[in-house]
């Protein structure tokens, strides 16, 4: 009996029905646990977009504070809201679909994106008199080793940054990994999207802005030091999604009234 329990079959035997009993409880735990990470995810997406609007606080939880805030899908070409369920659009899904997205010439993909879905989700925080008090954008650009995945926050007159942050990206730690230094978001802040004659302005530079010109005060970066690539990469998805062919059009018919 003993010369059958040390047999090379018996063996095999034995830690085939251990990784069997293994498998079948990792899967088990991971099916259970399925829908808990999923809430996380959502939990955490919310949080980076209160965040980015400079909403988020502490003591509060974050689905009470996400309340208020309006969840829609638009139409990138029209500029207009459409008639899907938020909660089930998938935007990263959509700009991998050819039957949802289409591919951007080099000379336009200035995020170098490669695709552009053909609708998005944006974020809306209204106020009493259901005007718009924060209006917050999905962005995302290519920078030196990542697609840096964010959120632009507006204030109400769709032209002034109420604020920045990037919830996933790759960049260098101490270099690249600057987008998320505080004080480098803090400069966003009240910076103009749009000069006076509605041209793009808003830009991240190389080097340290001119504090003293009025034009580069309003609407200028600081480069992150030792991260030119990622600085024209943040510079690069600003100038698109700013665009025509990111929400420019969607912010003049909100200017017009016509979303």
């Amino acid at each position: 009996m003993s010369k059958r329990k040390d047999s090379i079959q018996h063996t095999l035997k034995i830690a085939f029905l251990v990784c069997l009993v293994c498998a079948i409880v990792v899967s088990a735990a991971a099916v259970s646990l399925r829908p808990m990470q999923q809430q996380n995810v959502e939990i955490d997406m919310k949080r980076n977009i209160l965040s980015a609007a400079g909403m988020l606080e502490t003591g509060r939880s974050v689905a009470d504070q996400f309340e208020s805030v309006e969840t829609r899908v638009i139409d990138l070409s029209s500029g207009e809201f459409v008639d899907v369920d938020p909660d089930t659009f998938d935007q990263r899904k959509a700009a991998q679909d050819p039957a949802q997205s289409r591919r951007l010439d080099p000379s336009e993909d200035l995020a170098s994106i490669r695709r552009l879905e053909e609708q998005s989700l944006v974020y809306i925080v209204r106020g009493a008199d259901n005007s718009i008090e924060t209006l917050i954008l999905p962005v995302r650009g290519y920078g030196l080793w990542s697609t840096l995945y964010g959120f632009l926050a507006l204030e109400g007159d769709l032209n002034t940054v109420a604020g920045l942050g990037f919830y996933e990206h790759a960049e260098t730690p101490g270099l690249g990994g600057e987008v998320d230094n505080p004080r480098w978001k803090q400069q966003w802040v009240g910076r103009k999207v749009f000069d006076e004659n509605g041209d793009l302005g808003l830009s991240v530079r190389r080097g340290v802005v001119e504090r003293t010109n009025d034009y580069e005060r309003d609407h200028y970066i600081d480069g992150l030091s030792g991260a030119t690539l990622t600085s024209r990469g943040v510079d690069g998805l600003i100038q698109f999604w700013m665009g025509e062919d990111g929400f420019r059009t969607f912010l003049d018919n909100l200017q017009a009234g016509e979303a």
